[in-house]
């Protein structure tokens, strides 16, 4: 799309954005010939003059030399001075406007067209079209501002102000995480279906994530390390979670939070350190441009403690007269320091947007990580695992998370995902889940299928009601949240009965018993409401009894006597013109308008005004029409305030059963999980895992990998394969055997059968025994870390250190070829000495895969805790003899069986892969002839260490005559060592 573009691209937004006039015509800017860069501060002084209509001479001055701002460009440049960082969408009349660079911006995001008008470049938007491009501006990255006007034509003919401008102000602001509020969300106003889709494909969650770091310890920040805290806010569905962990220079533990969070929006002061900078660049880096998170900078003095707990006891203490505001406050201040300082950066700036009433609540508050509640997943297994993601595509396909969603609700989905990420840890919580999984599976009760088919029906209320809660919602979407609400409480309340006597679990049955009783008040503000009304937006006809709402029934008696009075006037003019059949007629929304034929127009009045006319007719007002149609429209006008008013008032009044609504809609998302889980089940030939608290061990008769299973579907079959991992015997396992063989594929299996076992999900297998496991904790892959100025060797080192220092013998720990990034020695000796450590020290169930020969020797030194093991594989020579001469070498020809067996496997048959992958037949022969003579050699060694220990350990002479003659045969240098020996 063509749009205009201005000079000067390159200078700073503000100077970009408002392009200096001389004060005069004609006369040359300052700094002779230059143009000069805008001072706002000048501006308000130097240019007073202007805000006032100019002469006819200075508005025809050609719009491209005019040397003077109009009106609105003042008020524009005014709104600007104060939200610099904000695209604002100023409402002139029926569109919006851009000016200046936010014009430009708009035009090249939204693709209009861009033009000059008057000192600024400019842009418009229809305003029935505002949702759609705040939206997607707000994709993009921006924060987006809606100016609306805030005077009405009627009033302001007989305001103070009536020669000037309408005035106008910032009535919303959107970011990522705060697109909450009416210009968003116009719930029943969608007529585009590509609209719909738009606005109905968000994203699942939405947090505002701030972060604060403490580096008091001048040793800790020479090393890296840091106490961190954080504070994750969701102000679309009011969920507020905390946190506050030491971390070392990896920041591995704040990589973890991230990703399990995926906030859209990051809150950080001005200045991070490095390691903490890395790292939110390289998360920031992964993804696509209108998915990337959102940096917002704040200055460090909001994250300084001192002033973080001055404005914590100003918030906390509007409610601390009463005990109950005491106790939220002394909730807060007992938080770890570095939260209180988030909290208070994430409250200033909260404030800007107006949701900052979400954190009124400590008791709502949520701790993250909690190690005697949940599983620990840090952001090596949430990624290695793809427990959210897959790692090909960072998409939602292929994941953990994918395989076991089959809700029916955005809630639902959202607490699911919770779910996932956050295993439980206490066998009690894990079974409930698993009966009322299991009940939903075996019961023939039609109940469960009336209750799901009710979930089928609902939108998404969890951000309903938040946007009521903010009192930024529509009164279309009150309406639907509460009638919403209202029918499932209905639905619900009749099938209590069939509840109370088919609904085994505990979990099912006090959630869907609880759920009317909670939702019980909406009934009483659906009959307030005209349904007609709210489905129309029209607040002015929106409450069916109008006791409660004295201001609105006394204006509407106004309205009423001045509307009989200009009946009553009817009378008089049919009297003056001799017509009794005369009559009112409104046309082009002028009202009260009496229609003369033009051959008639003599008969008319001299003092009657003509409003309008056509060929045939002319139409008139009269003056006492004319002077109390004013007035009508005034009290027309003055009702739409007092009614906006008394809607906020309503919608205070609702919120003090926000936390009950939440509550119920919290166990209606729990239903939604336990029925997507019991789904899942049903496809696959799932099994309910037997979780014990006091146990250790992980115990799975023929598995499968979830997500490999129903990605292969019916089309391929995966080979199941069986796994014993108990504390009290062997808890380690050595698995070698050849690239591509499936070993990976196996441990990953182990860990998410785990996973979904405590999740409280059926899992797939025959049969499934855990013991509750604290954390799973990864190492598998080869990739560097370039943000983080990290070599693959170095990456792969990091994490297990992080795993040695966070590892229990209640863990599960996979370790994939550890010790691979440097030489075969060193590789060795730390894949030895670690896997050694865990064995020894560590005690946890461990997966150890490697290429390692000599690492499966642990097995002989503990016997009793370490088994090898080897996915099982068919090699072909007849297939490499036929291919090649007696001279030449070639690549065997593998099978794989993709089946966990006993033993080691000798050789890891690189080469096979090499030949999958199409290198070159001649490099294959060279590589395959290279090979054979280097195990030649290897071979060699191992007979003459394995002949000298032999020898060395011979006493008799006889004995030693022997082994000089098969020496003498094998090899000569055999019959060198044994020559020494014997002489």
């Amino acid at each position: 799309m063509r749009r205009g573009r201005r000079p000067g691209q390159g200078q700073s937004v503000l100077s970009r954005f408002f392009r200096p006039a001389a004060t005069q015509s004609g006369q040359e800017p300052l700094g002779g010939g230059e143009e000069p860069c805008f001072d706002l501060n000048q501006f308000s002084a130097s240019h007073k003059s202007y805000e006032k209509p100019q002469n006819t001479s200075d508005t025809n001055i050609n719009k491209r030399t005019k040397t003077v701002y109009t009106p609105l460009e003042l008020q524009v440049i005014e709104l600007k001075k104060q939200y610099k960082d904000a695209i604002l969408c100023v409402e002139c009349g029926y569109k919006y406007r851009f000016f200046g660079e936010d014009a430009e911006i708009a035009a090249k995001e939204l693709n209009i067209f861009c033009h000059l008008d008057h000192n600024f470049m400019t842009a418009s938007i229809p305003t029935f079209r505002l949702f759609v491009h705040v939206r997607r501006l707000v994709a993009k990255g921006h924060k987006v501002g809606v100016v609306k006007q805030t005077e009405t034509a009627a009033l302001k003919a007989v305001g103070e102000n009536k020669s000037s401008l309408f005035s106008r102000k910032l009535t919303a602001l959107y970011t990522k995480s705060t697109l909450i509020g009416e210009d968003v969300n116009p719930l029943l106003k969608l007529d585009d279906p590509a609209d719909v889709e738009e606005i109905t494909s968000d994203v699942t969650d939405n947090y505002l994530l701030c972060i604060c770091e403490n580096e008091e310890n001048s040793r800790e920040k020479k090393k890296g390390d840091a106490v961190i805290g954080i504070v994750a806010i969701q102000p679309t569905t009011g969920e507020v979670f905390f946190d506050s962990f030491q971390d070392s220079a990896s920041r591995l533990e704040l990589e973890s939070r991230v990703l399990r969070l995926q906030p859209v929006e990051l809150l950080l002061p001005s200045n991070l350190s490095d390691q903490s900078e890395r790292l939110l660049k390289s998360l920031t880096s992964l993804s696509l441009h209108d998915d990337r998170i959102r940096i917002e900078r704040m200055q460090n003095i909001h994250f300084e403690y001192s002033h973080a707990f001055q404005l914590i006891t100003d918030f906390y203490a509007r409610e601390a007269l009463d005990i109950t505001g005491s106790q939220k406050l002394s909730v807060i201040l007992n938080l770890a320091k570095p939260v209180i300082c988030s909290l208070a950066a994430i409250i200033t700036y909260l404030k800007e947007f107006n949701l900052e009433k979400i954190l009124n609540n400590p008791s709502n508050f949520k701790q993250l990580s909690s190690e005697a509640e949940y599983m620990k997943l840090n952001a090596t297994t949430l990624k290695n695992l793809e427990i959210l993601q897959n790692q090909t595509d960072l998409k939602t396909k292929g994941s953990l998370f994918w395989v076991l969603d089959h809700t029916k609700t955005c809630f639902g989905r959202r607490k699911l995902k919770k779910w996932v990420t956050q295993p439980l840890m206490k066998s009690s919580e894990i079974n409930a889940r698993l009966d009322a999984v299991s009940e939903i599976l075996l019961s023939e009760s039609s109940v469960f299928g009336q209750i799901q088919n009710h979930l089928c029906k609902m939108p998404d209320v969890e951000r309903g009601l938040c946007s009521i809660y903010h009192k930024k919602c529509s009164t279309q979407e009150f309406f639907l949240i509460v009638s919403t609400l209202s029918r499932v409480e209905a639905e619900i309340e009749a099938l209590v009965p069939a509840i109370r006597s088919h609904v085994k679990a505990p979990l099912l049955q006090n959630a869907l018993l609880e759920i009317p009783e909670l939702l019980h008040p909406m009934k009483k503000y659906l009959k307030i409401l005209n349904e007609e009304a709210a489905k129309t937006g029209d607040k002015t006809q929106l409450f069916k009894d109008l006791t409660d709402f004295p201001t609105i029934r006394k204006r509407k008696e106004e309205i009423q006597d001045v509307l009989s009075q200009i009946q009553l006037h009817l009378q008089e003019i049919r009297r003056l013109i001799k017509n009794a059949s005369a009559d009112y007629v409104t046309v082009s929304g002028q009202e009260f308008l009496i229609e003369f034929k033009n051959s008639l127009i003599s008969s008319v009045p001299s003092d009657w005004v003509k409003v309008s006319s056509t060929k045939a007719v002319s139409r008139f007002h009269t003056p006492f029409i004319i002077e109390n149609y004013r007035h009508l429209n005034q009290l027309r006008e003055q009702l739409v305030l007092d009614c906006s008013a008394e809607w906020l008032i309503f919608l205070d009044s609702f919120s003090e059963h926000y936390h009950s609504m939440a509550k119920a809609v919290d166990h209606l998302a729990a239903v939604d999980c336990i029925f997507s889980l019991a789904k899942m089940a049903k496809q696959g030939d799932y099994c309910r895992p037997i979780v014990q608290d006091k146990r250790r061990e992980i115990i799975i008769k023929n598995g499968r990998h979830p997500v490999i299973d129903v990605l292969l579907g019916e089309q391929d079959q995966y080979v199941p394969n069986s796994t014993n991992l108990s504390g009290d015997g062997e808890n380690v396992m050595i698995i070698t055997g050849p690239n591509m063989g499936g070993k990976s594929s196996y441990i990953k299996q182990v860990a998410l059968i785990t996973v979904m076992a405590q999740i409280g999900s059926y899992v797939p297998a025959e049969e499934s025994a855990v013991g509750i496991v604290d954390g799973i904790f990864t190492r598998m892959g080869a990739a560097d870390n370039i943000y983080k100025g990290r070599s693959t060797f170095m990456e792969e080192l990091t994490d297990t250190a992080e795993i040695i220092r966070k590892a229990t013998s209640r863990s599960l720990v996979i370790l994939d070829e550890l010790g691979r990034g440097t030489s075969t020695h060193d590789g060795i000796a730390i894949a030895h000495a670690t896997l050694e450590y865990f064995i020894r020290d560590v005690e946890s169930l461990t997966l150890f895969v490697t290429h390692y020969p000599s690492v499966c020797e642990l097995e002989k030194i503990y016997p009793s805790n370490v088994g090898n093991y080897h996915m099982a594989f068919l090699v072909n020579e007849e297939e490499s003899e036929q291919k090649g001469s007696e001279e030449e070498e070639n690549p065997e020809f593998i099978t794989f069986l993709y089946q966990i067996t006993r033993g080691v496997a000798a050789r890891s048959y690189g080469l096979n892969v090499a030949k999958l992958a199409d290198v070159p037949e001649e490099i294959l022969k060279t590589a395959a002839r290279k090979s054979k003579e280097l195990e030649g050699l290897v071979n060699i060694k191992r007979k003459r260490l394995k002949y000298f220990a032999e020898i060395w350990n011979i006493n008799d002479s006889q004995e030693l005559q022997k082994w000089k003659k098969i020496c003498e045969t094998e090899d000569d240098r055999l019959f060198l060592i044994s020559h020494i020996l014997l002489n």
